[in-house]
Parts: C-alpha cells; sequence; structure tokens
C-alpha cells in the first residue's frame, strides 16, 4: 500500500535518458515506474510494487542525492515518476528525499482550488460546491496573510498617514487620470502634476474646507491591474483606503471600463464598497451542534450551505440568528472578520475633451451616481464637493456652556449615529472619563434641555451641553 501524497507540478524526464527504459502499465495511476529494459520480466511488476517509493519527483541513475533534493525544493513536481537502476533498485538516499520532500503549500492550494472552479459549470446543482471552494479560498487567503503579518512583525504595509479633519476621502485610480490636478482643485494642495505616468509617487494629503467640514483629502499613486497581489506597490497603496471614511474612484473619460478593475482590486484586498456589514449574528457554544433562527428567508443561499460553512471554519456548535437576506459571499465576509466597508463615489474625469454624445454613450456602461468632471477646466467641481459632504452624512453639533450662550458660529462636525461619547472624545481624551451627564436642545430628544447620558445619539443642529462631574 503506497504512503498518500499532495504533488503540485511536473519534472520531465530528459529524451536521452527516457528513451532507455520502458514502462509498466499495472501499476496504480499515481504511480508511473520507468525501468531498465533489459529488467523487464515476469517478476518485474511485483518487484516495482514493492520498491517504487513514494516520491514526488523523477529520479534517473546518474543524478546524486544532493542534486535530487536541490530539484525537490524547487520544482515541487506534481508526478511521481523513480527511475530505477539495474536489478530494479531505486538510487541511494531515496528514504533522506522521501523525507524531504516540501509539502504543498499555501499558493499552490489556491491554485488548485481556482482550477477546480475553473472546471466546474455553474448551475444550481453546483452552486453550493462552487460556495465551498470559494469559502475555501478566502480561508487560505486569510492564513497567508497571517503568516505575511507575523513574518513582517509590527512592520506596517500600509504608507503612514497621520489622519486629521472631520473626514477622509481617498483617491483611487490608475496612473494618468488626473488625480493630482483633481486634489489640487478641491483643495488648494501643490500635489505634483506631468503629462506622464506615475508622477506621484507617495501620500500626498491636502484638506478641503466646505460648510465648516474639514475634510483630509488623500492623493495616492496610480495602481495597475493585479496591485492586490503586490503589483507595483498596490497592497501598500490599496490599504490606505482601509481607514477611509469615502473612496473616490477616479477615472479617465476614455477608459470607463477600469471602474471594474479597480472595485474587483479593492475587493480582494477586503474594502466593500457603498454595501453594509451583514446582519449575522453567530455564537460559538459547547454542546447542541449548529441551530440557525432566521428572522427573513433565505433566498440566496440555503441553510446547509450555512451549516457547511460553519463547519469549514471550525465551528462544530453555535447558535446562528440571521436578520436579512444574506448571500454566500456575506456569510464568507463575516467569518473572515477582516473587511471593511466604505462609501465610493465613482469620478470620471476629462470630460472637457469629449462631446455630449459620448457622455451620454458612458451612462449604461457606469454604476449609477457616477460624477462628470474636468479637473483642468475646473467643470463641476462644486457639485463634487457638496457630493463628498452629502455622502459623508455631516450633522452640526452646537456647544453651549453650563450657564452660557450657544454658540452658532463654529458648529462640531460629527458623523451621523455619533453619539454623546464620540463628542467627549473629539474634544478631549480626558472628558469621557469626567463626563457626568448631558442637556440636549433639538430633533433627537423629546423636550429642550433634556437630561441624556453618554450614549445618546445626536441629530442635526443638536445643541449640548456637557456637564463634569466635580
Amino acid at each position: 500500500m503506497h504512503p498518500p501524497f499532495s504533488p503540485t507540478a511536473t519534472l520531465v524526464v530528459p529524451p536521452n535518458t527516457a528513451s532507455r527504459y520502458a514502462s509498466t502499465d499495472d501499476l496504480p495511476d499515481t504511480y508511473t515506474t520507468l525501468w531498465p529494459a533489459e529488467a523487464m520480466s515476469r517478476r518485474a511488476p511485483r518487484a516495482a510494487r514493492s520498491t517504487v517509493p513514494a516520491l514526488s519527483t523523477v529520479i534517473v541513475p546518474s543524478m546524486s542525492t544532493a542534486s535530487v533534493m536541490r530539484l525537490t525544493a524547487q520544482l515541487r513536481p506534481r508526478r511521481i515518476i523513480t527511475v530505477c537502476g539495474a536489478g530494479g533498485r531505486p538510487p541511494n538516499g531515496i528514504k533522506r528525499l522521501q523525507r524531504a520532500r516540501p509539502a504543498m503549500g499555501i499558493p499552490e492550494k489556491i491554485k488548485a482550488i481556482q482550477d477546480e472552479m475553473a472546471r466546474t459549470q455553474i448551475n444550481k446543482a453546483t452552486e453550493h460546491h462552487l460556495g465551498l471552494l470559494k469559502a475555501k479560498i478566502a480561508k487560505l487567503r486569510r492564513e497567508q496573510d497571517d503568516r505575511q503579518a507575523k513574518k513582517s512583525g509590527a512592520k506596517s504595509d500600509g504608507f503612514d498617514v497621520r489622519r486629521a479633519g472631520d473626514a477622509t476621502v481617498v483617491f483611487i485610480g490608475l496612473p494618468s487620470v488626473g488625480k493630482s490636478t483633481l486634489l489640487n482643485r478641491l483643495t488648494g494642495a501643490r500635489s505634483a502634476v506631468g503629462a506622464f505616468q506615475f508622477t506621484t509617487l507617495t501620500v500626498v494629503p491636502g484638506m478641503m474646507d466646505y460648510k465648516g467640514a474639514r475634510i483630509q483629502i488623500l492623493d495616492l499613486p496610480g495602481i495597475i491591474k493585479g496591485a492586490s497581489s503586490g503589483k507595483g506597490l498596490g497592497k501598500r497603496i490599496l490599504s490606505v483606503a482601509r481607514s477611509a471614511d469615502l473612496v473616490l474612484l477616479v477615472l479617465d473619460v476614455f477608459q470607463p471600463y477600469h471602474e471594474d478593475v479597480l472595485v474587483g482590486e479593492l475587493g480582494n484586498m477586503g474594502i466593500r464598497l457603498d454595501q453594509s456589514p451583514p446582519d449575522v449574528a453567530i455564537e460559538r457554544t459547547h454542546t447542541g451542534g449548529i441551530s440557525i433562527a432566521q428572522q427573513k428567508p433565505l433566498t440566496r443561499t440555503t441553510e446547509r450551505f450555512v451549516r457547511d460553512l460553519l463547519r469549514l471554519y471550525g465551528y462544530t456548535s453555535a447558535r446562528v440568528v440571521i436578520r436579512e437576506d444574506v448571500s454566500a459571499e456575506q456569510l464568507v465576509d463575516k467569518l473572515t472578520g477582516n473587511k471593511t466597508y466604505a462609501k465610493s463615489i465613482t469620478v470620471v474625469n476629462k470630460i472637457d475633451l469629449v462631446d455630449d454624445e459620448f457622455v451620454e454613450s458612458l451612462r449604461p456602461r457606469m454604476r449609477p451616481g457616477f460624477m462628470l468632471v474636468s479637473a483642468d477646466s475646473d467643470l463641476n467641481i462644486g457639485a463634487l464637493r457638496e457630493e463628498i459632504y452629502r455622502r459623508l452624512e455631516f450633522i452640526r453639533v452646537y456647544m453651549r456652556p453650563k450657564g452660557g450662550q450657544t454658540d452658532y458660529d463654529e458648529p462640531l462636525i460629527m458623523r451621523r449615529g455619533s453619539t454623546i461619547g464620540s463628542v467627549c472624545d473629539k474634544l478631549h481624551r480626558s472628558m469621557r472619563r469626567d463626563f457626568r451627564y448631558a442637556l440636549v436642545w433639538g430633533s433627537s430628544v423629546k423636550f429642550g434641555g433634556q437630561r441624556v447620558g453618554i450614549g445618546h445619539v445626536l441629530g442635526d443642529e443638536d445643541v449640548l451641553t456637557i456637564v463634569k462631574a466635580r
């Protein structure tokens, strides 16, 4: 009985060597044994079954053990082909080579699963199987990222950018789409511009003041296809978008199809645009198996898939509450837990170079809500500022000192859904610790001057008084 193995590539015997050997056909498909022609006899198959080792390389008698081990480490061959010497005996050092044979790595496992997905037809019968294969790939990629993070230690893969202002917006686009010119128009910064690719080689920050809000805008270097896998410093660039409040996908008017490339590269980095985290609660338990409670019926996946997916990620007993109709991809995102969610605006630049008929032809090919601008000619820049402000969902909070007058001239800019605790954190790091209670006038309370706690959610144009402990 031959031991199991997991091969990944192929090494072929040189023709001048293979021509002197004949092969047996009665061995398992896993093995192909080449024998000296003079050794082929009635006893050869039986001898082969007892002497062929479980290797994953091609060995010729003239090779030394060191050469064979070097080939095995470099090529990680797929098919087991053993070339034996005279009398049907394998070369010296075979047992040592068996112990040194490398196992299949994570990139090879991902490639094998991707090949299986490419061979599988897409229909109702294979949806379950394809969904599990995608989940396996996501799990392997997370393991790969964790290993790389451990190797690099505390060193960060992204650019070191200090957050400032009330929100952060990043520009993502291919080279020479006008990102630097657009940054200069919006913020008055002096990012270098030029009629050649990769003018910007690092992060260039700018600050846009609009309606009392200070919005930090980051001009990133251009990315290329395959950036999420590390091409052209792509991982360093895309990782900046993880902490952004809004992502601007900047496109050239003559290349609108690059929008799918940008969305795909961000998705591969775990950044989901214009999506919300799935409303699913998963609690690991010690006994009872996997119980699933559906508050809404599942139409895009099945309960069987949810159970198999949880088992794939090591859950043997768990309580699952599904509050919305989630897809298989959303469940995988929930289990991997390394996804970020951001809003986006698609900006088509250089529209001053085309006519109205060309612009109308773009609409069916673009996602809804895209903006048409020209940074060089200053077209629709004001509308873009207003759209950025609207998508960031700011609220204005007017502060009133205890026993004093409300300051309506300089409101405190916060994000929608912010609590009084968020205001304390923004004002001073010690204010949350010294907080006693707050008084609120506005749409978020039932009556003016209502006393609330630190977890109260504020509304737009609320008046707030914070009372600290003595």
